[in-house]
């Protein structure tokens, strides 16, 4: 798991780290959501947004279809989020270490779409 926590971060990760990168937060709160962990005013958030993520990425549907369509993402990806979830939880358990959501959303995405991570 990714540690987190610095001067300046929100639930342990940096703010920095989304300066100028909005897709970055859709797809930490996708994978959030995926595992059922994404929180209920975070997922208010998003509703509100979604017309005007519609006319940004010129896509209509809520924030998940969306975000699927922009990607180009299978319908398959959020249950296969949630399978990959579920062995490092129970990895972390078997460990004995503490699995933090919101740390694995951002090791996910940094591992699955670097070039987004990186853009900016």
């Amino acid at each position: 798991m990714v540690s987190g926590g610095s001067e300046g971060s929100r639930k342990g990760v940096k703010v920095d780290r989304y300066a100028g990168r909005p897709l970055l937060w859709l797809l930490e709160w996708y994978v959030l959501d995926a595992i059922g962990m994404l929180h209920d005013d975070e997922r208010e958030r998003l509703r509100l947004m979604e017309p005007h993520l519609a006319k940004t990425f010129k896509c209509e549907g809520n924030w998940r279809e969306i975000v699927n369509q922009v990607m180009e993402f299978p319908l398959t990806l959020p249950g296969e989020i949630r399978e990959n979830w579920e062995k490092n939880l129970a990895l972390a358990h078997s460990r004995g270490q503490p699995v933090v959501p919101e740390e694995y959303a951002q090791a996910f995405v940094d591992q699955n779409f670097p070039h987004i991570v990186s853009a900016g």
